[in-house]
């Protein structure tokens, strides 16, 4: 088991970073060179909503400083718009700009054309939910040692 669990472990990371490599390659073919993929992925993360930069770094579990570095990167490219809160100054909301729409909606369609291949080619609905119920339960698992 020991042998197992750091194998996924170590394949957790692999696979992220071979996600934003995938990524990179969607923004060549969508001639998208002012935003890189892990600003691509913060973007996909606010998606329709209109969230705090606390929110944000929870959702995607980013680290603070790369969010409000990618986040000023995006909102001088015009894809992201920073509202500030009118109650706390050190507090502001983010959402995508009309720019952040077009390339979400784009994004969208590359990520579904993705699982339609996946279940298609690779795994099924259900293999997909075991792995990503798998995924929860490791999360809980690593979750707990955050709280004792």
């Amino acid at each position: 088991m020991k042998e197992a669990y750091f194998e996924a472990v170590v394949m957790i990371e692999r696979l992220h970073r071979l996600f934003l490599e995938v990524i990179k390659i969607e923004l060549d073919r969508l001639a998208t060179p002012d935003i890189n993929n892990v600003q691509a992925l913060v973007l996909y993360n606010i998606g329709e909503n209109q969230l705090t930069v606390g929110e944000l770094t929870n959702r995607g579990y980013y680290l603070g400083s790369n969010v409000s570095y990618n986040l000023r990167k995006m909102v001088q490219n015009d894809y992201v718009v920073q509202i500030p809160s009118p109650h706390d100054r050190r507090s502001s909301h983010v959402k995508l700009s009309a720019k952040g729409m077009t390339l979400f909606s784009k994004l969208d369609k590359v990520l579904g054309g993705h699982a339609q291949t996946l279940q298609e080619k690779v795994a099924s609905t259900g293999d997909m939910t075991a792995f990503v119920n798998t995924l929860r339960k490791l999360e809980g698992f690593w979750s707990s040692f955050l709280t004792r």
